[in-house]
Formats: C-alpha cells, structure tokens, sequence
C-alpha cells in the first residue's frame, strides 16, 4: 500500500484497479473537471466558486487517493455522501432550470455513487 518509490517519489498503484475501479475513476475525474470548470465560470460569485472548486478538488483528490491506493475502501465510504449530497443541493440552487450540462453531471453521479457502494461492499 506504499506510494513512495525506491527513490522517494510517488508511484500509482493502479494493478488490483479493476475496470469498475477504472469507471468510478473516470466518472469521478469527469464531475471534478465540470466543478472546477464551474468555480472559474462562477468567479463573479465567490461563495459558489468556493464551493465548485471545493467540489472538483475533493473529486480529484479521491481520484488520486484510488491511484495510489491510499485507504481505498475509506474513500469509497467518504466518497458516498459527498457525491449523494451534492444532487439536492444542485436541485435546490438549479430549480426549475435544469440545464442540460447539470442533468448530465447528475447522473455522472448517481452512477458514480453505485459503482462506489458496490467497491466499497466488495472491498468489505
């Protein structure tokens, strides 16, 4: 589970990713492109900026979290409620106009918190 090289750098650890691993990582890098693209696209708006970027660098994170297998199962746990929580909070902010770039972000995460409750039960 060490990320550090023989040289002190980090190195992925990507062998035991399955492709279910491969697809909570590509779903979580793509909600976390479209919140930091929204944080830049909202700079006029600090608050919702923060909370874009907030949002996009705690995808990433989790992302690079899974890449170096560090405390995988952990993250798939916190992973959960950060993403489950961010679809009301956009329906409240976004009611009724949904656009079609939030629609589909949503469901981005409504896959992403399936294939992280099927990771993490698998990994229990």
């Amino acid at each position: 589970m060490s990320t550090e090289t023989a040289s002190g750098g980090v190195a992925l650890h990507t062998e035991s990713m399955t492709g279910l691993h491969w697809l909570g990582v590509a779903l979580a890098t793509i909600t976390g492109v479209i919140h930091l693209w929204l944080a830049y696209a909202f700079l006029s708006s600090p608050t919702m900026a923060v909370a874009f970027l907030i949002a996009g660098v705690g995808f990433l994170g989790g992302v690079a979290a899974v890449l170096l297998d560090y405390r995988r199962r952990l993250f798939y746990l916190l992973g959960i409620p950060f993403t489950a929580g961010q679809i009301p909070l956009w329906y409240v902010a976004n009611a009724p106009d949904f656009g079609a770039t939030g629609i589909a972000d949503k469901v981005v995460q409504a896959v992403l918190i399936v294939v992280l409750v099927v990771l993490y039960r698998r990994e229990s």
